[in-house]
């Protein structure tokens, strides 16, 4: 009867701890949409915030963890919106202390500048078109560096598990030249810098053609290919061989085992390396200038040599991949986090 007690009194707490972290993830997510509205995203805000601080207990929950983080977005885009409205925002009647804040802003070195860099013949358009090349390049490169990965690793695996009991044969020799092959590949990208590989494929490889988007998902899918192939061979390699023996005792045979038991769990294992190949390989897109691709740094850059001001268009790009990186990362660190629990499961 204690027993029963104390597991029906721990699942009540539970049942509470996810009752008070979906509320922080409520106002987590009224406060991002409410932050158009003087005052109330940053309440919103303040109070998911302060909900996540106060109960220590909920720390743990994926939820109230999402809440909080929505929640400080929430906050800080209420205090932009709301510094925009005062700065620009027409009114009909300004009172005389706004009326003199915006005389000095206006007047400022600071907005000269901004206006300068950004807002003179539309230049922020070269940051958003470089944004959007940039992450086209990023997604299409990351699609082929996962599947050229895989091969790799399939191979390599294959033949390190395999080699003793293939004895000899046509199969094996196929096994070996591919396994060969793929060394090489893993050696001559891993060892050569990823600007050097991008300038060969484009001014070399396919010097004649002028598709600098296809070249450069190209480059960066082959090269990051390479570490790819290394952390799912790594996450295949971790597998217990317990479990190669329990698919082989099921009656399956080695491919039908990779794919329904070694894979599954080697995938889960190496899931948040590969997200943070994602994030790296964001920021390795910023040599495709050197091609002549514009991307976000590209874009930057060509501000810079408009205006001759560097300061303003490369801390805006900085900035830019910052926050692309902090989200990121903080979405792989939810991923580690759910992972780890459903392990404790």
């Amino acid at each position: 009867m204690g027993k029963q007690s104390e597991s029906k009194q721990s699942e009540l707490i539970m049942v509470s701890r996810k009752k008070y972290a979906a509320m922080i993830l409520s106002f987590g997510i009224l406060s991002v949409p409410a932050s158009v509205f003087p005052v109330l995203g940053l309440v919103f805000g303040i109070i998911a915030i302060s909900m996540y601080v106060k109960n220590n207990s909920v720390k743990t929950l994926m939820m109230a963890d999402v809440g909080k983080t929505l929640g400080l977005i929430g906050l800080i885009l209420n205090l932009i919106i709301t510094e925009i409205e005062l700065l620009f925002f027409p009114l009909d009647k300004i009172p005389s202390w706004l009326a003199k804040y915006r005389e000095v802003f206006f007047a400022s070195d600071f907005w000269l500048d901004f206006e300068n860099n950004f807002l003179t013949d539309t230049r922020y358009t070269y940051i958003g078109k470089g944004l959007l090349t940039t992450f086209q390049v990023t997604i299409f490169a990351a699609l082929l560096g996962i599947g050229l990965g895989v091969v790799v690793a399939l191979v390599r695996s294959s033949y390190e598990t395999l080699k003793d009991e293939l004895k000899g044969g046509f199969g094996k020799a196929v096994l070996f030249v591919l396994y060969k092959i793929c060394g090489v590949y893993l050696t001559v990208i891993r060892g050569t810098p990823v600007v050097v590989q991008l300038m060969i494929i484009y001014f070399v490889i396919f010097a004649s053609s002028n598709n600098k988007v296809l070249v450069a998902v190209l480059a960066f899918g082959i090269n990051s290919g390479a570490y790819v192939a290394e952390i799912i061979r790594g996450g295949i390699m971790s597998v217990d061989k317990g479990q190669f023996e329990a698919g082989r005792s099921l009656g399956f045979g080695y491919v039908r085992t990779m794919a329904l038991i070694i894979i599954p769990q080697a995938f889960k294992t190496v899931l948040p390396s590969l997200a943070n190949e994602f994030i790296v390989l964001i920021k390795e897109t910023s040599v495709s200038g050197y091609i002549g691709l514009q991307e976000l740094t590209k874009g930057g850059d060509i501000i810079r040599s408009r205006t001759y001001s560097a300061f303003m268009p490369l801390i805006a790009v900085a900035l830019i991949y910052l926050v692309i990186v902090m989200f990121f990362s903080w979405l792989v660190s939810l991923l580690e986090r759910g992972l780890k629990k459903n392990e404790r499961r």
